[in-house]
């Protein structure tokens, strides 16, 4: 699957992103050879598109829909098991731009060992409101259990380095769980950088969207308050005992 001097892949997840999926793989292509598409149980066409791409993508199939958070660390340990350092993850529904992809490689060289998350401009045209909101309120809680200020915490284009990546076994299956890999970084002292990255969404009747406003919102003040307890019991003591470690070495 990949050649010896390859160290970074892209993985796509997906589910039921048959309108998008095969112009985001392609669009990628130009930038990363080496591209895992995690199916995360599709229904529509979207199996069927990744067979005709089979040539320049490795597929990975769940047999039913577990959700974004555990099609990322199926992602993760399949580019691990391959030998990659480093991925970068997109989003299947058209709102990121793989021209984005070299600003991510530029700030890589910046930040070899950490993390890299895209910074969407959150006035765009047809942001979704409870986007900006949703935004907002994430970038305060992971400021406050991380003393890491991000512009984007939401934002799914990122680029990982894999060995940075920690508590993959106990990261839920959904969309929080991107918050919790920035989480788990930043207590573990992993530098968290963005950049600007551009975006896209499509009129409110053309856009595919898997998010259940009041479900997930609820699961993710859930997590939060997890989090900022965690974060009382181990993230800002582990912070502590590494800065004092660096003062004495």
């Amino acid at each position: 699957m990949k050649t010896e001097r390859t160290q970074i892949c892209v993985i796509i997840p997906t589910y039921n992103n048959g309108g998008t999926i095969r112009r985001i793989i392609e669009d990628v292509h130009k930038y990363v050879g080496e591209i895992i598409v995690v199916d995360d149980g599709s229904t529509d066409e979207t199996s069927t598109i990744l067979k005709q791409l089979s040539s320049i993508i490795t597929v990975v199939s769940c047999k039913k829909n577990y959700g974004k958070g555990h099609a990322l660390v199926t992602g993760f340990r399949v580019a691990k098991e391959n030998g990659f350092t480093h991925a970068i993850t997109i989003d299947s529904d058209g709102q990121h731009f793989a021209s984005d992809i070299p600003n991510l490689l530029l700030e890589m060289k910046k930040n070899p060992m950490g993390i890299i998350v895209g910074c969407r401009n959150l006035t765009e045209e047809n942001m979704p409101r409870q986007n900006t909101f949703a935004n907002k309120f994430s970038n305060f809680w992971f400021r406050l259990q991380t003393s890491i200020d991000l512009p984007d915490t939401q934002c799914g284009y990122r680029l990982y380095t894999l060995q940075s990546l920690k508590g993959l076994s106990i990261i839920t299956s959904r969309y929080e769980a991107e918050l919790e890999l920035l989480v788990f970084a930043g207590w573990t002292g992993v530098k968290v950088t963005s950049v600007p990255v551009k975006v896209y969404y499509p009129p409110i009747e053309d856009r595919v969207s898997h998010f259940r406003p009041i479900y997930d919102f609820v699961r993710i003040s859930i997590l939060n308050t997890l989090l900022c307890l965690g974060a009382i019991v181990y993230g800002y003591p582990n912070l502590f005992i590494r800065s004092l470690r660096k003062c004495f070495a």
